[in-house]
């Protein structure tokens, strides 16, 4: 299979994953408040990636003792993350629902993204932006906007 199509499926199943988690933390939320259920899931969060990271450990026989530097603002991942999972724990037990909630989500991902390729922020490779680039913009706005309004 080619590796464009394994990225994809990958990319695909995380989107599934994303609802299921935001759907279960906000349904968390709903009987607890939005704080706890955010500790709560990271929490548990941090417990299976260090069981993952002990599987993997184990499975490999050396460790590289390649040091590079990493820059202190690569570790501060889990601040949006943590964010997320609080703000998406409040809108999804709103009128927005999970539906307006994602959507919403996407859009901003999108939007910045686009924000990133423009200017090369973080460290990556500038991206002209196309005409194709706003338009598809414009239409997953106004799709959201449908899907909002539309409740």
């Amino acid at each position: 299979m080619n590796n464009k199509y394994i990225l994809s499926l990958y990319a695909f199943i995380s989107g599934v994953l994303l609802s299921l988690m935001i759907m279960s933390n906000s349904y968390l939320a709903h009987f607890t408040t939005p704080l706890t259920a955010s500790w709560i899931t990271h929490a548990i969060g941090s417990l299976v990636s260090l069981i993952i990271y002990f599987l993997y450990l184990s499975k490999k026989k050396v460790i590289h003792s390649e040091h590079r530097t990493i820059k202190i603002i690569y570790y501060l991942g889990g601040i949006p993350g943590a964010f997320t999972v609080l703000l998406a724990a409040i809108t999804v037990n709103s009128t927005l629902s999970l539906s307006g909630s994602i959507i919403l989500m996407i859009t901003g991902q999108i939007l910045f993204s686009l924000l990133i390729d423009a200017f090369g922020w973080f460290g990556l490779k500038k991206r002209k932006i196309k005409f194709k680039d706003f338009l598809m913009c414009i239409l997953l706005l106004s799709g959201s906007v449908l899907l909002i309004v539309s409740r």
